[in-house]
């Protein structure tokens, strides 16, 4: 049976610009290239959960404007349940602004709809929840909705996924009600109030439950308990790493059945091959793409 995932979060536009590097401050470059795409951390999650071959489900938030009408399109022609998608007329929908340079980026979000995430509309979710395998959720929408989730899940019995990003204080009984974390070195110190500079591994014992952290190019280090365990990275040509940590967390929850240290090697395999390709949702493997680069 295909894992049932509900994914909580954002839906933005990407407006994506290349670069041959960043402007310093008051700088005007002349660019490579500009493209709009559809992204968004929960959209990007919700696409890559389904392009691995799980039936997804997404909580989020729409503005009725010509970006909302795509990316609503977009989202079902993927095959995303938009049931609990929100259209709000008094917002305008969620935009990033991009710019790539060598492989990286930086990032500009304006949440616009997303901050119209409610607890109200996980509660009005919560048979859709009770029906779920994992349910995954980010931190570009309110805090509020993001308590909501990790207490319905909780009061449900669904394990969920919260990936602090971008990272904020959240209270200590909320993070414990998380199944996992996956943050990287900077989120996890957020979190947990603690100094980006300390030991990665004292801050992974410090987490109130289970922690999977990313560390880029060096691969993903994970503990349930004990001391953490190492998954390598895989050796990829980087085009552009938007999107990765969203690939990253889609496998994680789609493979989470299979045991921790498989879904992890999955979840890096699976954001190795997100990077090779220009755009967030574009760059995404299918379970096919995934199983032939594994067995290579």
């Amino acid at each position: 049976m295909n894992r049932r995932i509900v994914v909580v979060g954002s839906i933005n536009m990407d407006l994506v610009t290349q670069a041959p590097r960043f402007p310093a401050p008051g700088e005007t470059l002349l660019g490579d290239g500009f493209v709009t795409v559809a992204g968004g951390k929960g959209a990007n999650q919700a696409v890559a959960a389904v392009r691995l071959g799980a039936e997804v489900a997404l909580v989020g938030a729409l503005g009725r404007d010509s970006f909302g009408d795509q990316l609503h399109a977009g989202l079902r022609e993927e095959g995303v349940d938009l049931t609990h998608v929100h259209r709000l007329a008094d917002q305008a929908s969620g935009t990033a602004s991009i710019t790539v340079a060598g492989g990286e980026n930086q990032i500009v979000v304006v949440p616009a709809a997303n901050a119209g995430v409610t607890p109200a509309h996980l509660e009005a979710a919560r048979d859709m929840v009770a029906r779920a395998d994992v349910v995954l959720v980010q931190m570009e929408i309110p805090l509020e909705a993001i308590d909501a989730t990790l207490r319905l899940g909780h009061r449900l019995g669904v394990p969920v996924i919260l990936n602090p990003a971008p990272a904020r204080p959240l209270p200590p009984a909320s993070l414990a009600l998380a199944r996992y974390i996956t943050p990287n070195q900077h989120e996890l110190a957020v979190l947990l109030g603690a100094s980006p500079d300390e030991d990665f591994r004292a801050l992974m014992r410090r987490a109130p439950g289970p922690v999977v952290l990313t560390r880029g190019s060096e691969g993903a280090w994970y503990r349930e308990q004990g001391e953490p365990a190492h998954q390598a990275s895989f050796a990829v040509d980087v085009v552009d790493s938007t999107g990765a940590g969203d690939t990253f967390n889609a496998a994680l929850a789609v493979f989470l059945h299979e045991g921790l240290p498989q879904a992890v090697r999955k979840a890096c395999a699976a954001a190795a091959l997100a990077v090779t390709r220009l755009g967030a949702q574009q760059g995404m493997p299918r379970a096919r793409e995934l199983d032939a680069f594994l067995a290579r």
